[in-house]
């Protein structure tokens, strides 16, 4: 399935000018700014499931979009430390609108490890003037994430792609749909279908409780057309030593240290404002409260403790993306995934905190405060943690490095 000189085709949506965020340093500050628009009905969004149309635009319109494009391609090439915590700063404004471009920047990745020149120049061009990227690769009903239906096959100078997707996070919102397929030879393939394509349905139908407003729902395409200039052999980042799987498991740990914090606010502004002591506290206020203040601590250094794994699992990322091999994408797996367990752990346990500390007038629906633990719930289910504990524990014991997938 050749990719070899392939003219692209100029994408008929039009795409406004953007800016383009030239360092780490912008980046985090045009983040920090974003998140107070975001912030803005964060909670009134998630109780009706309004989808953020709107938001996604001052998103994507700010550069941050762009800013893992490389360097030698007009982007900003930020650190995966950067990267983290933009995401994980997004998130804690509103974790639905932090998780919709995640796939976004895997994707952008995968056109840096698998993409011809010609490829490179033209998506990433794309990225740069405000495109975005959706995210159609699981399916529902197979026997495991990796029993993948949907075919793409040759058919005359063009392939032709039937199948059906779920959880296909940010598709609503994308100017293009990356579509996981396997070709002929049961090989994986990445096939970039434009927004509107004729047989590219996109459906809204993600029902779950918390996450709310991704618009996570199904894909379906019935025999599009694809040109080869669109398909890329995602398969072979795996096949040899990369950074794609660490690279994806980081944004997902982010997403959850943004919810822990957003909890962690909401508990302190809770506590301080609307909680009563317990009657054998012998003090007049929540905040005075003994055994609170023990609480509140714990779930301090909790937080501190997972952003500082995340920080650091960033930096073996970014060894490993100039260093490839066995060994750095091993240890950048392993960072990653003792990051994962604590950012999950944190989320889970902030956002269940938050009722305990804040007592019975904290679950009334007007605070909406269980948004929290739905939304830490939901997100941390992308992968089970249990797992990383088993490779943790196999990598250090007995010298085995992870399997290298989209998980690890």
């Amino acid at each position: 399935m050749s990719t070899e000189n392939l003219e692209p085709i100029e994408s008929a949506d039009e795409l406004r000018t953007v800016p383009v965020i030239g360092s780490d340093a912008e980046a985090l500050s045009v983040a920090r700014e974003v998140a107070v628009k975001l912030r803005n009905n964060a909670e009134l969004r998630d109780r009706e499931r309004i989808l953020p149309h709107d938001e996604i635009e001052i998103f994507s319109s700010s550069g941050l979009w762009a800013i893992t494009v490389p360097k030698a391609y007009g982007g900003a090439e930020v650190s995966n430390v950067t990267l983290a915590e933009v995401i994980a700063i997004v998130s804690e404004a509103d974790p639905s609108i932090g998780q919709i471009p995640q796939n976004h920047y895997c994707l952008i990745e995968d056109i840096r490890l698998e993409g011809t020149e010609e490829q490179k120049r033209f998506f990433f061009d794309l990225v740069l003037k405000g495109a975005r990227y959706g995210n159609a690769f699981s399916e529902a009903g197979g026997k495991n994430v990796l029993d993948i239906q949907t075919r793409i096959r040759r058919d005359g100078d063009s392939f032709v792609l039937s199948g059906r997707k779920f959880y296909s996070t940010g598709t609503a919102f994308a100017h293009w749909i990356p579509v996981l397929a396997l070709d002929e030879q049961d090989q994986a393939v990445l096939a970039f279908v434009e927004k509107g394509a004729p047989g590219l349905t996109v459906v809204d139908d993600w029902s779950g409780f918390g996450q709310r407003t991704t618009a996570s729902g199904t894909v379906i395409a019935e025999n599009v057309r694809v040109r080869p200039f669109n398909i890329f052999h995602t398969q072979r980042s795996y096949d040899r030593p990369t950074v794609a799987g660490p690279f994806a498991q980081i944004t997902t740990a982010a997403i959850d240290l943004g919810i822990a914090r957003a909890a962690f606010q909401d508990t302190i502004a809770f506590v301080q404002q609307q909680a009563r002591p317990w009657i054998d506290s012998g003090v007049e206020r929540a905040a005075q409260d003994p055994l609170t203040i023990v609480q509140i601590g714990d779930i301090a250094w909790r937080i501190r403790a997972a952003e500082a794994l995340l920080e650091r699992s960033g930096r073996f990322v970014d060894r490993a993306r100039r260093e490839p091999g066995e060994d750095t994408v091993a240890q950048a797996a392993i960072a990653v995934g003792e990051a994962k367990i604590a950012t999950t752990e944190i989320a889970l346990l902030a956002a269940s905190k938050l009722f305990e500390l804040g007592g019975s007038k904290s679950t009334l629906a007007k605070y909406n405060f269980d948004r929290h633990w739905r939304n830490a719930r939901v997100h941390t289910l992308h992968d089970p943690v249990r797992w990383k504990y088993h490779a943790i524990g196999n990598y250090y014991l007995n010298g085995v490095k992870p399997a290298r997938h989209s998980w690890n």
